[in-house]
């Protein structure tokens, strides 16, 4: 029998629940909190002594006394949040300890060591991994953000409880959001969205990733947060009594029918209705899951049953039926999706799963968490949903730039996915418009390397077509056959592109390597020294003095043109040569080397618009903007060398980066210069182009271009065309001073009445 209806609430609080705020950590309020704490813990696992969480509270009020959080409340309140949070996900005794130990290492006198003594090994190892890197200066703040989730994804793997304690932080750090400075809200609320929240996603936990999402949302865009929120509440009410309506009905129709289950429903979360009218660029009236009802039963069999009755009570919408059971996602999520079309027109969602799905959808990895044999444990379904982590913690190994790791780790969290096929039925999951060799790495690296065709669904294709799902392919290899650099300009996932840029980069230090052998042994023929008493021996025992390993770093270094034959010939033999072909000082250049020849390829010329970019610590280097990406003052900017051209200077977000950028040595800082700054009477401004979707109707164009015009900005160009959903689309070319310049503008655009979307095009 259908069971009444549990209503999950969309409205946002955006600050901690109540605490005892201006409290001390002794006061009745704080004691009784954490009484609470061990009792539920106590009553998720009754079998585990609760004697380490006393212990480890003990320890974090000792620690932590005196100190105060920006809200004013004591500091002890955050980490016995953080530890509810994980008895909500009914964590284990010793997960409950990190989690109030958290902070300790971080930010009292506390040291790992002392954890180690007090709590044990394992204990330790799941703070250090929570720890951020702080003693370890970083030449940017990406940097140091790419080191600390690097760090805690090493430690994840070893214990998947690393990564829940920091989603439990990162979850009450942003219900407390409001209390930070607004430049570090933005910062926070920006790094959740891009890395905590996919993350979260990752592992399945869907409740976590929600909250955090919308939490995230109030501060990084607070215009459409706005728009939006006003209209589900401008809805709210007429929603609910439908879906009332609705639940009515089917909570009858399943009694009727004998079918066990239990009904919820819910109004659509904020965040993701925003991604869906940017993503399809829709008005908010074309929201059509706006609505969902959830039906849980009790196993597989009623699942379809009840899939079936629904369409019965109501009409289904083509193209709107998934089925996540037989097929599940990446994240071993798996339900039924249906949409159907109620009375009055409202069309809404409905998705069926059982208890045991619900739970996982819920929670995910943490649904099956285990304590066993003093280690941190996972259920054997929840190890595909880890996978994934230790590819990326491989592939790391690979990626010596952090920028490059962090920019691999957001791609790879978030993926819209395509379901294909092996020949024999596998299913092999690929990003949204994956290729075959994205499928050929997926299946195995040397699959990948040696790939030289492919056949979808029977048919020879180019290895650039783009899969869709329920493609079946089937790869055609080929021994000797290598990866082409070509491929880096269509493969979508992160496992193809990483392995793709490590093969490259291999073959060319073999290359380098077998060029500087050459070298060496003509020079020894030169200065008549025998070829064969040079041996890798003595290359290893010279390497130090250049900073390097191995012999075939040293070899390399000759290759690639960084030190002459003739120095390193000169340590192997000193005094073979004569006084005038004595080695040059280590302050000097080299002709022939990488340094030389760029300097001698990009003297600064005075070209128009570069006078605001600069190579770091270097004057007299030619500098231009990309035109593929535009970047204008205020950006993270990354250089690349180009032959013959100067420094080409891209936005770090530009899609490009990562194709140009596998070859390290031609990467290079450059900064914005303090000169000609956006404050000056005569800053420089940049053309940009923005595409606004926005409603059809008069006065639009008006409107848009008195909020441009209103803000002081030049508008070079206006280009209008209908859109494919009933939308105008305008183009606008307009002078930005800088990137804060930029982003009020498209904050006031937004606010126009009838904008759906307002998108920056980094193309010209």
């Amino acid at each position: 029998m259908a069971t009444v209806r549990q209503s999950i609430p969309a409205e946002l609080s955006g600050a901690s629940r109540p605490s005892a705020a201006g409290d001390s950590p002794d006061a009745p309020e704080v004691k009784a909190r954490f009484e609470a704490l061990l009792r539920q813990v106590q009553a998720n696992r009754p079998s585990e002594d609760t004697a380490i969480v006393r212990k480890a509270w003990d320890f974090c009020v000792r620690h932590h006394r005196g100190q105060l959080r920006a809200s004013g409340e004591p500091y002890i309140v955050h980490p016995l949040e953080v530890a509810e949070v994980l008895a909500e996900m009914r964590m284990d005794a010793s997960a409950i300890a990190a989690g109030l130990l958290h902070d300790s290492v971080e930010d009292t006198a506390a040291t790992s060591e002392q954890i180690a003594e007090e709590f044990g090994q394992q204990v330790a190892h799941i703070v250090e991994g929570v720890t951020k890197i702080e003693k370890i200066q970083f030449a940017n703040r990406e940097d140091r953000q790419a080191e600390n989730v690097r760090k805690m994804l090493l430690a994840m793997v070893t214990d998947v409880r690393v990564v829940l304690i920091k989603l439990a932080d990162r979850l009450h750090n942003m219900r407390t959001l409001e209390h930070l400075p607004p430049d570090r809200q933005t910062a926070i609320a920006r790094e959740t969205l891009e890395i905590y929240a996919p993350l979260a996603h990752r592992l399945g936990m869907g409740k976590v990733r929600g909250e955090l999402e919308d939490l995230a949302f109030r501060y990084t865009d607070p215009v459409s947060f706005e728009k939006v929120s006003a209209a589900v509440e401008a809805r709210r009410i007429e929603g609910e009594q439908f879906l009332r309506g609705v639940e009515d009905v089917l909570v009858e129709q399943l009694r009727e029918n004998g079918i066990l289950a239990r009904v919820e429903w819910r109004i659509k979360r904020l965040y993701s209705i925003f991604q869906k009218i940017e993503r399809s660029r829709v008005s908010f009236d074309q929201v059509y899951d706006l609505l969902a009802i959830r039906v849980i039963t009790q196993d597989v069999a009623a699942c379809y049953a009840v899939f079936g009755l629904i369409h019965t009570l109501w009409r289904p919408v083509p193209g709107r039926i998934k089925d996540f059971i037989a097929i599940p996602r990446a994240n071993r999520y798996q339900s039924l999706h249906t949409t159907v079309m109620g009375e009055g027109g409202h069309q809404f969602e409905v998705q069926i799963r059982t208890e045991e799905m619900h739970r996982i959808a819920e929670e995910g990895i943490a649904a099956h968490w285990k304590y066993k044999a003093g280690e941190g444990a996972v259920h054997p379904r929840d190890e595909e949903r880890l996978n994934w982590i230790r590819q990326l913690v491989e592939w790391q190994k690979e990626m010596t730039d952090p920028n490059e790791f962090l920019s691999s780790l957001k791609m790879d969290l978030y993926p819209d996915e395509v379901y294909t096929f092996t020949p024999k039925g596998k299913v092999v999951v690929i990003p949204a418009d994956g290729t075959p060799v994205d499928f050929a790495y997926t299946i195995h690296t040397e699959v990948g390397h040696t790939c030289v065709g492919a056949k979808v669904n029977g048919r020879m294709v180019p290895l650039r077509t783009r899969l869709r799902t329920g493609d079946i392919v089937e790869i055609v290899t080929q021994k000797e056959h290598k990866p082409s650099r070509d491929w880096l300009t269509f493969v979508k996932s992160p496992r193809a592109r990483n392995k793709i840029k490590h093969w490259l980069n291999e073959d060319q230090r073999r290359r380098a390597v077998e060029i500087g052998r050459k070298l060496l042994e003509r020079e020894a023929r030169k200065s008549k020294v025998p070829v064969s008493h040079i041996d890798d021996h003595d290359l290893s025992r010279i390497a130090g003095e250049y900073g390097m390993a191995t012999a075939a770093d040293v070899l390399a270094s000759l290759g690639q043109g960084r030190h002459s034959a003739h120095q390193v010939l000169n340590k192997l033999f000193p005094g073979y040569a004569s006084a005038e072909a004595s080695e040059q000082t280590p302050d000097a250049k080299p002709p022939g080397s990488v340094e030389s020849a760029m300097s001698d390829a990009v003297r600064k010329l005075h070209l128009t618009g570069s006078d605001s970019l600069q190579v770091e610590g270097q004057n007299d280097l030619l500098v231009y903007r990309a035109r593929c990406c535009n970047p204008i003052r205020g950006e993270a900017i990354v250089g690349y060398v180009t032959r013959g051209k100067g420094v080409a200077v891209h936005a770090r977000s530009c899609p490009n980066v990562q194709n140009l950028l596998y070859e390290s040595d031609r990467r290079i800082a450059v900064e914005w210069s303090q000169s000609a700054g956006s404050s000056s009477a005569h800053a420089q401004r940049y053309p940009v182009k923005m595409t606004v979707y926005c409603d059809d109707r008069a006065g639009m164009l008006k409107e848009l271009t008195a909020v441009i015009s209103d803000d002081n900005t030049n508008i070079r160009g206006v280009d209008l065309r209908p859109g494919e959903n009933g939308e105008a689309v305008i183009e606008f070319v307009v002078e930005a001073e800088d990137l804060h310049h930029l982003n009020r503008m498209v904050q006031g655009l937004r606010r126009v009445n009838g904008v759906r979307s307002v998108q920056r095009q980094q193309k010209l």
